[in-house]
């Protein structure tokens, strides 16, 4: 029989497994993996369950004072491919989720100011990952330096109207996950799909 859910607590720890042991596997800077032995509510153990810890990371949706999208194309290895994406980082420790955004939008593409808000903190796969992306709009920014880059980074920058955004997530060339989703979210809301 379904339940009626109260959507004011959509998100809550019900049902939440008892970690009976936990050990580090693999620890790197940017990848950690993690094998807990758990225990779930019907009393099932599952004692080879991977979790992969990551920093949150952040992500922006960057509208001009003319209103085009600061998109960015880079290789992306796990692919293969080189793809459309928004600005995006890694939150370094003591930022906040704004500076993080902020700093990532500068450092990677050369734009900046205007205003910002969060539009959505999201999960890249909540099953087995622990971090949090944290997405913005950033609207009326403008160029305000060069990029500077790390030294593994090599993006190009492109400046494209809503009708190339909107024709990149209909035909299905935005292939982040956790960069269509708010781009998706925000073509809806603005009503521009």
């Amino acid at each position: 029989m379904e339940k009626e859910t109260a959507m004011d607590n959509a998100i809550n720890e019900k049902g939440k497994w008892k970690v009976l042991k936990s050990e580090y596997l693999f620890k790197r800077p940017w990848l950690t993996v993690r094998q807990d032995c758990v225990k779930i509510p019907n009393g099932q153990i599952n004692d080879e369950y991977y979790v992969i810890e990551y920093p949150d990371w952040v992500n922006i949706i960057a509208v001009t004072e003319d209103g085009k999208f600061v998109m960015e194309r880079q290789y992306r290895h796990g692919l293969g491919k080189t793809c459309f994406e928004i600005p995006a980082g890694v939150m370094e420790k003591g930022e906040s989720p704004l500076q993080a955004a902020k700093r990532e939008l500068q450092e990677e593409t050369g734009y900046g100011e205007g205003k910002w808000t969060e539009a959505m903190s999201i999960s890249g796969n909540s099953s087995t990952t622990n971090n949090i992306s944290h997405c913005f709009i950033a609207e009326d920014v403008k160029r305000i330096s060069g990029q500077h880059l790390d030294r593994t980074e090599d993006i190009d920058i492109s400046i494209l109207t809503v009708d190339q955004v909107r024709n990149l997530l209909l035909g299905d060339k935005v292939k982040q996950s956790l960069m269509a989703a708010p781009l998706w979210r925000y073509f809806a809301l603005n009503k521009l799909i």
